[in-house]
């Protein structure tokens, strides 16, 4: 099928709880401080399903599986500052001579919606990062119709995952399952919101592992990750981010994407499975960020047309070329030369790119990994410690951003991610209005300040802090504020500083 086929689809996984009809687990009500998912789902053992409103039927069917995971998949709403043209003059060329790219454009909402899976009992979601990306607020709506504002923890755009936060305590969750257990042909379940369609549940089976479809290609550095699980089990619009789940009610997969030339479901989805999910999520929980150990090889799936490139037979049908080695990388150390075949990470077969990169995903810089590989016809092994983007191996951890309030305003500095992505110097985010004045100017929740333009002057904004001081001292005077949204959307208003 064509690529121009697949349509980034609202897809939903549910992260499926495991074995979780223990009739006699007790909730363990101590705090609970883990940094990864596996110790906060041990130390919490909710016994939601001892209620008794249901019991599970003799047997691992449909019923129990969607009775378990159903009240543990959440709706997830998005809200997007945008703008709208407004007619009238410009004010910032009739008072200082800036005439702006967006002139007369006032900040107007625009909501999306998908699904979100709870992974532990405290409040933690998983969800897709498209689901959330650029949103100035998040909300959540359980299954009982009970709402949060959600806070973002951490996003990664290379797997289209993200963690949320709501604050709540003894919440039904799914286990992480197994997705490296799962067989083609095997039944699951998809539990999601399509179509704004509350806890909504389809079946089917797994068709396929390991796929490469090629949505993620705008990821940051070109680190996309897709070595998806393909399922016929129908999802639409709204999915994205809900559960794939196995009949045991464990969640393997985030549904993420469908193959559409519509737009719905024309037969085939498509979910990250678990085994990078729940290391992205241990990744955002513990450091904010997500630790990427790279080989440092440049690869390509071995094939007919590779060889007709080549002019030469490459001895086998199946494997990962190697058309490239950084100097300095992991796999340069190890050993590994233009040429090479991987046919292995760490005992597993690796005949794919996909496949590969899905291997090197749930590692993190440091960690080393097996490699078997052909040269020459000749199998060899070898240990290879992965690199990080910087070419060595220390972890990353999130930058936490400066936080400063004035007058019913709290603002924070700009996230790297998006001062990068936007290409600017700085600036301060608004994360929250509560100033009146404010509000009927223009201010809006997520709005970047980068200048402001006063009676001596324009003023570059390199962060919160800055900022604060720049309207201490502008009290009782007009100013113009200047910035732009997450979305590159320009905008600016005037307001008078109390």
């Amino acid at each position: 099928m064509n690529k121009k086929q697949f349509f980034l689809g609202i897809v939903l996984a549910s992260l499926i709880g495991g074995i979780v009809a223990l009739a006699g687990a007790s909730f363990l009500a101590k705090q609970n401080t883990a940094t990864n998912f596996s110790e906060k789902q041990d130390a919490s053992l909710v016994n939601w399903l001892s209620d008794d409103k249901f019991t599970i039927p003799d047997g691992i069917n449909f019923v129990a599986a969607a009775q378990q995971v159903t009240p543990a998949v959440v709706h997830v709403k998005s809200t997007v500052s945008v703008t709208q043209r407004q007619r009238g003059a410009d004010p910032l060329e009739e008072l200082f001579g800036f005439r702006s790219p967006n002139r007369g454009q006032m900040p107007q909402e625009a909501r999306s919606s998908g699904s979100g899976v709870i992974i532990s009992e405290d409040g933690y979601i998983v969800t897709n990062n498209h689901v959330i990306e650029n949103a100035s607020k998040v909300e959540i709506s359980l299954e009982n119709n009970t709402r949060y504002t959600a806070r973002v923890i951490g996003t990664d755009p290379s797997t289209d995952l993200a963690l949320l936060k709501i604050e709540e305590k003894n919440l039904p969750y799914v286990r992480f399952g197994d997705s490296d257990k799962t067989k083609v042909g095997e039944w699951v379940l998809a539990v999601g919101n399509p179509f704004d369609l509350t806890s909504t549940v389809t079946a089917g089976i797994i068709s396929a592992k390991a796929r490469n479809i090629g949505i993620l290609r705008t990821a940051e550095n070109n680190l996309s990750i897709e070595s998806f699980l393909q399922t016929d089990a129908v999802v639409n619009p709204g999915n994205s981010g809900g559960a794939l789940v196995n009949l045991a009610g464990e969640l393997i997969g985030i549904n993420t994407a469908i193959a559409s030339r519509t737009g719905t479901f024309n037969g085939y989805a498509f979910a990250v499975p678990t085994s990078i999910v729940k290391k992205v999520m241990d990744d955002l929980l513990e450091f904010g960020a997500v630790q990427r150990g790279l080989l440092g090889v440049t690869i390509q799936d071995v094939s007919p047309e590779l060889e007709e490139s080549l002019k030469k037979p490459l001895g086998v049908s199946q494997g990962v070329y190697i058309a490239g080695v950084n100097e300095g990388s992991g796999g340069k150390e190890a050993g590994l030369k233009e040429g090479d075949i991987i046919i292995g990470v760490d005992g597993v077969t690796t005949n794919s790119v996909a496949k590969l990169q899905e291997m090197v995903a749930r590692k993190r810089p440091g960690d080393k990994v097996e490699v078997k590989y052909l040269r020459d016809g000749k199998e060899l092994l070898a240990s290879a410690t992965l690199r990080n983007l910087s070419g060595d191996t220390k972890i990353v951890k999130k930058e936490v951003p400066i936080v400063a309030s004035f007058n019913g305003l709290t603002f924070e500095d700009i996230k790297p991610n998006i001062k990068d992505r936007l290409k600017i110097q700085g600036g301060a985010t608004i994360i929250t209005v509560e100033n009146e004045s404010w509000k009927k100017a223009g201010a809006r929740v997520g709005f970047i300040i980068t200048s402001v333009i006063g009676p001596d002057g324009r003023y570059r904004i390199s962060g919160a802090n800055d900022l604060i001081a720049l309207l201490e001292e502008s009290r009782g005077e007009e100013i113009v504020v200047l910035g732009l949204y997450p979305n590159g959307q320009e905008y600016y208003f005037e307001v008078e500083v109390e």
